[in-house]
């Protein structure tokens, strides 16, 4: 026992340091926000942010891996934000969503967030100015692209200034300790399609009333919190919010299943790093003539311009059968291959973000 006593004042003597270093920290932190706020200048630079994990992912770390890493200091990230100058970010609720969890992921749990009932409740936080930023999804792997959000990015004056994936995990919550005791389970449809075969290993003999559908898995690691002998299919930070333990983790059938988030800002957050994407809402002005795509696409193939991605969207402002094109390509606006473009197609083309590639 004197062993642990005497580890655990090593241990709090390293607290202490670590505490004042933070403070330290955070003195830097002001100073610099008050030059941001003089110039104007934004205070979210995610390609910073990742500057600073990988360089201290390549040190010696012992037992810390770089998740770890980024963990932590995405947390005092997060903290060091909301002092240079508190910030209000939207998300697509209900709290404890995926997209709740993307949020935190990027700005950390201290962060000033209010949870948005769609995804054009976001969009319209962030071009009114009643939040800063806002995310939402864009993409899942399995499903492609999210329309609502391809359609008002081309309808908006908003800029892509990042993008976080996220694996699509879901754990079974319970105050439970006996797998056994649990007699009911609630979550979404979409969450009971995805654990089939956690419930079917599991939970085969039950009738069809032990799996209760609800509005969201958020809704549902609620109701475990205040049912006895429940559970949920949820996030884990529905699980978190609400202070039910995780009994199972990754239980969903399929681990490749991902979704990209983005974060829209209603400033431009330019920054050219090593591994860049550009997106574009474009509308031809020849699109009845054969080829007006593909001359457009030769000019992208000239200038070396990689093409990531190019979805087809209705035009909404026509009652003609036109369509506009939501176009992913790799680099930056800032450079001259894809600012040429840009300039010399500004009639045809939207200039809707440069940041930082993450697929």
């Amino acid at each position: 026992m004197d062993n642990i006593n005497s580890l655990r004042e090593k241990i709090d003597l390293i607290d202490d340091s670590i505490l004042q270093l933070l403070v330290n920290r955070m003195n830097i932190v002001e100073e610099i926000g008050s030059i941001k706020k003089q110039n104007s200048t934004a205070i979210y630079h995610p390609d910073r942010e990742k500057e600073i994990i990988d360089r201290l992912a390549s040190k010696p770390t012992g037992k810390l891996k770089k998740e770890a890493i980024e963990a932590i200091f995405l947390e005092i990230f997060g903290v060091s934000r909301n002092l240079e100058l508190p910030e209000i970010i939207s998300f697509l609720g209900p709290e404890g969503s995926f997209t709740h969890q993307a949020a935190e992921s990027r700005f950390g749990a201290v962060a000033d967030y209010i949870s948005l009932p769609s995804i054009k409740s976001i969009f319209d936080s962030v071009d009114s100015g009643r939040a800063k930023y806002g995310i939402v999804p864009i993409e899942n792997n399995q499903e492609g692209m999210v329309k609502e959000t391809l359609d008002l990015l081309n309808e908006k004056s908003l800029f892509i200034i990042s993008e976080i994936i996220i694996p699509v995990n879901f754990c079974l919550a319970t105050k439970e300790h006996d797998i056994n005791a649990i007699s009911r389970i609630y979550s979404k449809d979409i969450a009971f399609n995805q654990c089939q075969g956690f419930t079917q290993d599991y939970f085969a003999a039950k009738s069809d009333d032990f799996f209760v559908q609800v509005d969201s898995t958020s809704k549902a690691a609620k109701l475990a919190s205040e049912n006895p002998g429940t559970a949920a299919l949820c996030s884990h930070i529905a699980a978190k919010i609400y202070h039910v333990p995780i009994l199972f983790d990754n239980i969903q059938d399929n681990d490749s299943n991902q979704t990209r988030f983005i974060i829209i800002s209603k400033v431009e957050n330019l920054k050219k790093t090593n591994r860049d994407k550009t997106t574009l809402a474009v509308k031809l002005k020849d699109d009845d003539k054969p080829g007006t795509l593909l001359k457009l696409l030769k000019e992208f193939e000239e200038k070396k311009i990689n093409l990531l991605k190019i979805e087809s969207r209705p035009q909404k402002d026509t009652n003609e059968f036109k369509f506009w094109f939501f176009i992913d390509v790799e680099g930056n606006k800032l450079d001259e291959e894809i600012n040429t473009i840009l300039q010399s197609k500004a009639d045809e083309i939207k200039f809707l973000g440069s940041y930082m590639n993450l697929c």
